[in-house]
């Protein structure tokens, strides 16, 4: 049976272990609309619901934050989460875990690889060919918790306004997910984005954007891409199962990988995303 569950659970407390149990409960960042991951995420579902022999809902989530704190407090089993996302549930949880990241395809401005890029992009035809020309105009930031689309850009650029990012910028925009950044941008109704390089290059990639519609003012340091992570209550035997299914997957996530513009899945651990933690505490440059 494969379910597709649209009720959030973030008050949900720590929940007994799953290993007897016959449901498993996945939560996903909205990078993109609910309605366009539910249906990516379906072949998944479908995937794990099969060969787990057990139900496997899709756990709606309006922000980030909420399936952070579903993450945390037990509210769902699986969750696909940014890097700083991870860590800041990892504070709060230690014995959650990563175990798994998509291995991307090369786009216009991602390596194949794990590794993926913030960005700040603005249109070509616009003007404004450096960081300090956007004095006074219009920004936008996909979503408050988001590692590449508002996290590590309002860090390095903390300097600007004297400290206050709002007083060197017109206006700051957070618009909930980069898809809706860079329709913003390709619409005339902000000046810049921060936004995913991976988000940027599906654009391209499906023909909605043009590279040379845009130029790159800012790059990040290379970023491990996306985590999925266990909470605290899954018990080992289910973790080391669902582990083995991805990182062993066969065609039957073909579908998924493609929606996802990835190869397929590779082993991570908290290690991975340590780095993460420094480029927050860097200084602008």
């Amino acid at each position: 049976m494969v379910c597709v569950y649209l009720a959030l659970l973030p008050n949900a407390q720590a929940t007994p272990s799953h290993c007897s149990k016959d449901r498993l409960r996945i939560g996903v960042i909205p990078k993109k609309p609910m309605k366009t991951l539910v249906r990516e995420y379906q072949p998944l579902v479908s995937y794990l619901s099969a060969k787990l022999n057990m139900a496997v809902d899709m756990v709606h989530a309006e922000s980030y934050d909420n399936v952070i704190q579903a993450l945390v407090s037990g509210g769902i089993d699986i969750a696909w989460l940014g890097p700083a996302g991870y860590l800041m549930a990892y504070a709060q949880a230690p014995r959650i875990e990563p175990f798994a990241s998509l291995t991307i395809e090369k786009g216009y401005f991602t390596p194949a690889g794990n590794y993926y890029y913030s960005i700040l992009l603005v249109r070509n035809n616009s003007g404004i060919k450096s960081v300090h020309d956007l004095q006074n105009k219009d920004i936008a930031f996909s979503e408050p918790s988001s590692t590449s689309g508002a996290v590590l850009p309002q860090r390095v650029f903390a300097s600007l306004g004297q400290g206050k990012l709002e007083n060197f910028f017109g206006s700051i925009t957070y618009t909930g997910s980069h898809d809706r950044s860079i329709d913003a941008l390709l619409d005339d109704r902000i000046d810049a984005a921060f936004v995913a390089s991976v988000r940027a290059d599906d654009y391209i990639k499906r023909g909605k954007m043009l590279a040379n519609q845009i130029a790159v003012l800012w790059k990040s340091a290379p970023l491990h891409y996306d985590p999925y992570v266990f909470s605290a209550a899954i018990c080992e035997d289910l973790k080391t199962r669902i582990k083995k299914l991805l990182l062993e997957s066969d065609h039957n996530l073909d579908d998924f990988l493609q929606s996802q513009q990835a190869i397929g899945f590779a082993p991570v651990s908290h290690s991975d995303y340590e780095n993460v933690m420094t480029l927050l505490g860097h200084s602008p440059p």
